[in-house]
């Protein structure tokens, strides 16, 4: 099972400019105090990118993270889900760059994030 599979993502809408993924939310992800975990939305923000390279670079290329920025703007309470719009803002030979934006279940703006990725060839 990979990080993925274990996280339940699935892509639920695909642009020309990018995708949008959905995590279904379980107890375990947020924190003591009610809130969901930081480093959570900020893997869902790094796999929102991934999925829109895998989207629109083909053949599919082997990728890593290079660079990961992520602005917190509310805390996420009481939702189910985690929907990350990912819209691809510069597809080069061997970086990508896209932008992310963070919502809960009820489509409140939560977190930004930028991400970098590199291209590594094809898998």
């Amino acid at each position: 099972m990979t990080f993925t599979d274990f996280l339940e993502l699935r892509v639920t809408e695909r642009r020309d400019d990018g995708v949008t993924i959905e995590c279904q939310l379980k107890d375990f992800f947020f924190n003591p105090d009610g809130t969901l975990h930081g480093g959570l939305i900020a893997t869902v923000a790094d796999e929102a990118v991934w999925y829109a390279i895998m989207h629109l670079v083909q053949p599919e290329p082997a990728t890593t993270t290079v660079e990961l920025k992520v602005n917190y703007l509310r805390a996420v309470r009481e939702s189910t889900v985690l929907r990350a719009k990912a819209k691809m803002v510069k597809t080069g030979r061997t970086l990508c760059v896209g932008t992310v934006e963070l919502m809960d279940e009820q489509g409140t703006l939560c977190a930004i994030a930028t991400v970098t990725y590199m291209l590594l060839g094809v898998k």
